[in-house]
């Protein structure tokens, strides 16, 4: 196992959210156990015939073909390493365990990772091919399995789970998403996801149409944020602030668009609670086709400070306090590890 230094923490927030690390055992074990999984699994592929497993519903037989989301029948994955640049409670002091599928069911403007999203640099692999990418980032000491951009291949990571936790897989799933999901895979994920933690990118419909190229988006985030939270609750984290169970929403604070951060931190404090943990990032820049004047000229600059000043007020205003502050030493994200 990669040898990491231990920094010591403090547990964030209260007792309420403290789940003993020897008491914690990851969902998709009992799923395992009870056959559970095996009954997801045959649902999840036999989905794949005509699917309908995020809200395109392209009803593509991914069997035979690719879908809206270019991926057929297996999952297509960028890189996969133990990454420092996350939430403090996922990258610990030994990295989140990252893997980046290739391909994206959205169509942002803005994407800073388009070559992955937009362009699908990566590589197609077997269910047991990404078992072992699980098992080789667990045995590198990383604190989590953090699936990235999952919306569309959800059936894939369901299929490669048994191989995984056959070789020894005991770590936390986090469920890395747009929140462009269906209800319908959430819910074949329910029992499997320790830690949803889904972006919250707009809310207003004319803005998602424009920038995401799905008016929908909101209303779906709406409904499957919803869903996670009646399933794993607020973040829970051990003794060392590590998270174990529940949700965390990424929110972007985009250039001029305070009205949409304002909704929706008005929306998380009173559809799910006053205690969702949150990150409220900064770290937007013009990518992709934002960085055209012509087209996108109103985002095509970074956030101002008072900006992200106002972003975190307004949460605050809406009752929410729980915040990632970065209180680990920094490190870089670490190498690439596909080969």
């Amino acid at each position: 196992m990669k040898s990491c230094t231990h920094i010591p923490a403090e547990v964030h927030g209260d007792g309420r959210f403290l789940v003993r690390r020897q008491e914690f055992e990851p969902a998709y074990l009992r799923s395992y156990e009870t056959g559970l999984l095996k009954e997801k699994i045959d649902e999840a592929l036999e989905c794949l015939r005509s699917c309908r497993l995020c809200p395109r519903n392209c009803e593509v037989n991914r069997w035979e073909r690719f879908a809206v989301c270019k991926v057929g029948r297996y999952a297509r994955v960028s890189s996969f390493f133990a990454h420092f640049g996350e939430e403090d409670v996922l990258r610990g002091w030994c990295g989140s365990g990252t893997i980046f599928f290739s391909w994206c069911n959205l169509r942002c403007v803005f994407c800073q990772n388009y070559e992955t999203s937009q362009i699908g640099e990566g590589q197609e692999v077997t269910p047991r091919e990404l078992a072992e990418m699980m098992v080789r980032l667990q045995e590198m000491g990383c604190h989590n399995i953090n699936f990235v951009t999952p919306e569309h291949v959800v059936p894939q990571i369901l299929e490669a789970l048994p191989v995984a936790i056959e070789r020894g897989l005991r770590l936390p799933l986090v469920y890395n998403t747009s929140a462009y999901d269906s209800l319908h895979s959430i819910d074949l994920m329910n029992g499997i996801v320790d830690v949803y933690m889904p972006d919250f990118k707009m809310w207003d419909a004319e803005r998602c149409r424009k920038y995401l190229l799905a008016p929908d988006y909101a209303a779906m985030a709406q409904r499957v944020i919803q869903a996670m939270h009646q399933q794993v609750g607020v973040l829970k984290v051990d003794e060392e602030s590590l998270a174990l169970r529940g949700v965390l929403v990424r929110h972007l604070v985009m250039p001029g668009m305070l009205e949409e951060t304002r909704e929706i931190m008005g929306y998380l404090a009173a559809a799910l609670s006053r205690d969702t943990y949150v990150n409220i990032m900064d770290q937007y820049y013009p990518a992709w086709k934002a960085t055209s004047m012509e087209k996108y000229a109103e985002i095509s600059r970074r956030i101002f400070p008072r900006e992200l000043g106002d972003a975190i007020q307004y949460a605050r205003t809406a009752g929410l306090w729980r915040f990632d502050t970065r209180w680990r030493t920094g490190r870089g994200a670490g190498p690439d590890l596909f080969t």
